[in-house]
């Protein structure tokens, strides 16, 4: 199946693997273009064989030779491994992990950076704050030439986050690349599943029910917006709120029965927002209006707030004036 449909299992590894602190695996599939900086930003970084594994895992590119753009850039430093055939970016994680040795996992994708200090400063955080599962810190969006575009909002505080729970479970507030996590949590919960958009939200929010989750406030993550980027082709395809839908229902088991009705309107309140500006991009791409339409009525079966109404109406406002 290439969704899958529960958790895959990550295997725990034997006792008598030599293990480095950190494996930097590098997920990728047709960005080559971008893998180059996501790998230099790295080997800038890197702190040795004996601390680091770094291993880019390809999830059979088509676009140009990735074994040897790896060759290239690693100069032998960088592992490469090659699926057989493409399985898709949930398998594909799957692999990165389950390959993994280190006791800390990052999952940089091949079109994203980490910025200078990013090892030093998440491995000074496990080590002050040793019962965390995971570890993330702030980030910037960068555009398709690398060039930053904007911040999120920071989070109040740094070190463990009180209440993570009940905030993280009410919108995507974490990027892959600004992301680290345990390998024995992944071992303990498995890997991702469900959705091809949305799914490390649900895995974020399943990780901070069984953990502590702690904050650096700092910005050494790179998070890129691109067209070919699974959450631009979902916007284009209608996908996205459907995905996310599933996602959302998947959150709310993971949560406090008293406070699941709440959480569920803050929710869907701010991705019908995000849906309906996501159609409007869509509808200038494609031209396409039954697909807007269908997409905004997804929006509205997320929430029916009255700010949403109004956001729908500037919407249509604008794209009548927009009109030839």
């Amino acid at each position: 199946m290439r969704i899958p449909a529960y958790p895959p299992v990550i295997v725990p590894l034997a006792d008598d693997v030599k293990r480095p602190l950190w494996s930097v695996m590098i997920p990728t599939y047709n960005c080559t273009s971008y893998l180059k900086e996501a790998l230099i930003s790295v080997l800038r970084q890197d702190t040795g064989v004996e601390n680091m594994q770094i291993e880019v895992i390809d999830d059979a590119s088509t676009d140009e030779d990735v074994e040897s753009v790896v060759a290239l850039i690693g100069h032998g430093r960088v592992q490469y491994f090659r699926q057989k055939n493409n399985v898709g970016s949930l398998h594909n994680f799957e692999t990165c992990i389950n390959r993994s040795r280190g006791h800390l996992v990052h999952l940089l994708h091949g079109d994203d950076r980490v910025a200078s200090g990013f090892y030093e400063q998440f491995t000074r955080a496990f080590q002050h704050y040793p019962e965390a599962g995971a570890v993330f810190s702030h980030y910037a969006f960068i555009d398709e030439a690398g060039h930053r575009t904007h911040l999120p909002s920071l989070e109040l505080g740094e070190g463990i986050l009180p209440d993570w729970l009940l905030r993280i479970a009410e919108y995507q507030r974490i990027q892959y690349a600004s992301i680290v996590v345990k390998r024995e949590v992944y071992e303990n919960l498995g890997s991702f599943y469900g959705t091809t958009y949305g799914e490390d939200w649900e895995m974020w929010v399943r990780i901070a029910r069984y953990y502590p989750m702690a904050y650096i406030q700092e910005t050494l993550a790179e998070y890129r917006g691109h067209a070919n980027s699974i959450s631009s082709q979902k916007a284009r395809t209608g996908q996205l709120i459907a995905d996310l839908m599933q996602v959302i229902a998947r959150i709310q088991e993971h949560l406090p029965e008293k406070d699941r009705r709440r959480i569920l309107k803050l929710s869907g309140k701010y991705y019908a927002h995000l849906g309906i500006g996501a159609s409007y991009q869509a509808l200038q791409e494609t031209g396409d209006w039954s697909l807007a339409q269908s997409q905004i009525k997804q929006c509205l079966t997320l929430s029916k707030h009255p700010y949403i109404y109004y956001y729908l109406f500037k919407f249509y406002l604008k794209y009548i004036l927009r009109m030839p």
